[in-house]
């Protein structure tokens, strides 16, 4: 590695970057601790979906889709939250769902409600605890027919028909719906550690691993601080929503309140991404005098086309077994994780078409070519030319998972990120690694998609 001479202002701002940046990234961290985890509401979705899907389930499968009752699961992880930390929608599903008949905690409860119709709920519960054999009008519970799931739990409590909401055809739907949940991630998995396996086997009879050729571009570490602290970060993290932000609601008073929100994360997205993006168009302008798009800067190496993408695949393949398995460890580890992400509660709770697109061109478009040039493109190729490919492709991971800002999903990000900077290297593609993020986002998104009742 040759040092060059740095000009003192070059050195001031990315030293007030890295301060910066050491302030933003310790508080996000701290942040991230404080949002819930979403991976209860995944899991409660997920049995919603099975009960209102037991009367299509083939009787030989049934033992296969349903092990215990879906409601009783519901009711027993509802029952191990503190009550004041549900949700008013999960707080009317644990009281229906319980055995209990206590109608003086009932009463109480009802005062705290701000939905005026699980107050209503609560009333008729009440009256039932007070006589068994009350049997309330069906008609009173159709406000309820929009929460297909609730409307099923009450039908269950009070003994009435519910065939005109959860109809056959309703049931058929949800069944494929949690045939594909169960069965996408197992297939996955299954394929993703025979690719796996095949790697380990052809790299211990080679005694190597197949390293394409690295073309970095002529940059230097301090390069890489102002790209990452002082135009990720800085201009990226801090100053950008500012404006996006403003942006938005600006032209988002008479929408509703999930498009604003789809909106703020997409052209948040869009002007966190222009500063970093800026600084690298400055810095190959500066190196070669000029810039064209002609010229293949970052080695994304479209062609051959299906080269690319099926490296791309078989890299998303391969890294899914040990992504989940390392979550599935963290979970074995930590009770009650939190920290997730707070767009995958937004995707996963959003009925608005539009805010949906939206969300789906950030997650599987937008994130993985503005992350990919950033931190495969630039940062990975000098990190790997001046320490090595390993080290390299470790600290371009760690940064890329501590650039997320989540706690408690660095150990799943930083495993992805060394999956996707060996994809890099390996494919010696930038492209293959931006469809292996973006088929990474995409299963995710699927996922949440598919848990929507």
């Amino acid at each position: 590695m040759v040092l060059k001479k740095i000009s003192k202002s070059k050195l001031t701002l990315a030293f007030i970057s890295i301060v910066i940046t050491f302030f933003v990234w310790q508080q996000g961290l701290r942040d991230s601790l404080n949002r819930p985890s979403v991976t209860f509401d995944i899991s409660q979705k997920e049995q919603e979906i099975a009960e209102l899907s037991v009367q299509s389930i083939p009787v030989n499968l049934k033992k296969f889709f349903i092990i215990n009752d879906p409601v009783d699961n519901i009711n027993k992880s509802l029952s191990e939250v503190s009550f004041d930390e549900l949700t008013e929608r999960n707080k009317i599903i644990r009281i229906i769902s319980s055995e209990s008949n206590d109608h003086i905690i009932y009463k109480n409860i009802s005062k705290d409600f701000e939905n005026k119709n699980f107050t209503l709920v609560i009333d008729e519960i009440e009256k039932k605890s007070n006589n068994n054999s009350y049997k309330p009008n069906s008609d009173k519970f159709d406000l309820f027919k929009g929460d297909r799931f609730l409307y099923h739990l009450l039908s269950r409590k009070f003994d009435f028909d519910d065939s005109s909401i959860i109809t056959k055809s309703f049931s058929s739907k949800m069944f494929l719906k949690i045939l594909a949940i169960r069965l996408i991630p197992l297939l996955t998995i299954l394929l993703g550690s025979i690719f796996a396996l095949k790697i380990l086997w052809t790299t211990i009879s080679l005694k190597k691993f197949g390293w394409q050729e690295i073309k970095a571009l002529d940059l230097e570490l301090i390069d890489m601080v102002l790209l990452i602290a002082g135009g990720f970060v800085v201009l990226g993290e801090v100053v950008s929503p500012l404006f996006s932000i403003s942006l938005v609601e600006l032209f988002s008073k008479n929408i509703s309140n999930e498009l604003s929100q789809s909106l703020k994360i997409f052209f948040g997205y869009l002007f966190m991404a222009i500063p970093p993006l800026g600084i690298v168009y400055y810095q190959i302008k500066s190196l070669n005098g000029e810039f064209t798009f002609k010229k293949d800067y970052l080695q994304f190496n479209f062609l051959p086309i299906k080269y690319a993408i099926i490296q791309g695949i078989k890299g998303w393949l391969t890294i899914v077994p040990f992504v989940l398995l390392i979550s599935l460890i963290m979970n074995s580890l930590i009770d009650n994780q939190n920290g997730s992400n707070p767009l995958l509660e937004i995707v996963l709770n959003n009925n608005n078409y539009l805010s949906f697109f939206l969300l789906f061109v950030t997650t599987t478009l937008l994130a993985p070519l503005f992350e990919e040039i950033v931190f495969r493109g630039i940062l990975l190729p000098t990190l790997s030319r001046d320490f090595g490919v390993i080290s390299g492709i470790l600290v371009s991971a760690f940064i890329f998972a501590l650039a997320h800002l989540s706690l408690g999903e660095m150990p799943p990000l930083f495993v992805l990120g060394i999956g996707l900077g060996i994809t890099r290297i390996a494919s010696g593609s930038l492209f293959s690694s931006v469809i292996m993020h973006s088929l990474w986002n995409g299963l995710t998104f699927l996922n949440l998609f598919l848990l929507r009742t």
